[in-house]
């Protein structure tokens, strides 16, 4: 098999085991009056399995990157599907909230470590050149999911039952865990040894750590809405409940579409491309404020931020594995697994913040803590910039006193 082939292969098959983690993560959106009716439970309670969730991939995906940085990558990936598949049944059967919650969290610890470990397997099978759009592919997992996976665990759910929304997700847990047998390849190469102290190596970088934060703040924005989209859609917007399903298709459809513009766009220069797309994310967080309370005019608004809410993923992922290269170049794989993280600080800030507004009956106002975490890492994105062309003057100054 040539290497064009076999990096095909691997690429699709980290798509399809993302599609199942995808559908996973963002299930509860579509379920939540569901689990808060069956639980007795506030809408504002019901957000934690979105937080919550966020919050285990969040502590896991280090932890677990620094535990297992020297196993083999497919007897990895296999043992990471099956405590998915375990925490997803622990979920169908939970009589309790509580219960519920722990199941979450058991997926959650898979999801992390997985996306860390994916997204440098994708990196390192294609081109320096194709870093963005490779990563963007094996995210078109979550992408997909976002199209089909969720909308249809919210039909089977409202349908059948919750339940069988996440019997739904052990079955897709159980193909990602069948392709990843057959499609991916013994061997993959290793990581070079790493320790906690790289964690420490990391974060004292500060263009490091700054990307971490932009990471958190930026792709968090989208979730104080988020979080609650069917609610919104159905309270506020006047969608019935199977005219949400079809909607949160063509969400789906818009993050695609949004994913692939920004993986591409991403490919030569991450940073300014992820610079404009959080000005996107903004415009599309405003508009969806204005027209909360509208019908057709609301449901474009819903869509446009489908455009512009996960468009920054690729950028983010491939410029902290460029940085780690260029200052960590022995952690790649620990700040591969921070930004996963951090994308998951953002879910919890962005959910916990606007789980406390909806709590506070400000469900109308959970936009605007979108666009204030936004224009913070705006201002983040102008001042790494900076540190980032003084560093290559600094460089070129050295090199005419050689």
């Amino acid at each position: 098999m040539n290497k064009k082939v076999s990096s095909t292969w691997i690429l699709l098959s980290l798509a399809i085991s993302a599609f199942a983690i995808g559908s996973t993560e963002f299930i509860s959106v579509g379920i939540m009056p569901l689990l808060t009716k069956t639980f007795g439970i506030s809408l504002s309670q019901g957000g934690l399995t979105v937080s919550i969730y966020a919050l285990g991939v969040m502590i896991g995906a280090p932890v677990l990157a620094l535990l297992t940085n020297r196993w083999d990558r497919k007897k990895l990936l296999i043992g990471i599907m099956i405590s998915f598949v375990i925490g997803n049944t622990l979920s169908a059967l939970a009589p309790s909230f509580a219960v519920l919650l722990a199941g979450r969290v058991i997926a959650a610890l898979s999801h992390g470590i997985f996306m860390t470990i994916a997204s440098l397997i994708a990196a390192d099978v294609v081109a320096p050149n194709k870093r963005a759009s490779a990563i963007a592919v094996m995210f078109t997992g979550l992408t997909v999911a976002t199209i089909t996976g969720v909308p249809i665990g919210t039909f089977i759910g409202n349908t059948f039952g919750w339940r069988l929304s996440f019997f739904f997700l052990v079955a897709l847990g159980l193909v990602g865990l069948i392709t990843n047998i057959i499609l991916v390849p013994n061997k993959l190469p290793l990581p070079k040894p790493t320790s906690a102290l790289g964690i420490w190596k990391i974060l004292k970088q500060p263009q490091l750590l700054l990307i971490l934060l932009i990471t958190a703040l930026g792709y968090g924005a989208t979730f104080p809405i988020y979080t609650y989209l069917t609610t919104v859609l159905n309270k506020n917007m006047g969608w019935s409940e199977g005219a949400i399903v079809v909607i949160l298709i063509f969400y789906g459809v818009a993050v695609a579409i949004g994913n692939t513009l920004g993986g591409k766009w991403a490919n030569k220069r991450p940073l300014s491309a992820l610079l404009k797309m959080f000005v996107g994310l903004g415009v599309a967080l405003i508009v969806i404020r204005l027209a909360i309370n509208m019908h057709f005019m609301g449901l474009m608004a819903v869509l446009l931020l489908g455009l512009f809410a996960f468009m920054n993923v690729p950028g983010l992922q491939l410029y902290i594995v460029q940085l780690a290269e260029k200052y960590t170049p022995n952690e790649v794989p620990l700040a591969s697994a921070l930004n996963i993280s951090a994308f998951n600080v953002g879910i919890t800030l962005g959910s916990t913040a606007g789980g406390q507004a909806v709590a506070h009956g400000q469900l109308l106002n959970t936009p605007w803590i979108g666009i204030i975490m936004l224009l913070v890492s705006i201002v983040l994105i102008v001042v790494l910039m900076k540190l980032e062309d003084s560093t290559i003057e600094s460089k070129d100054l050295d090199l005419e006193n050689c």
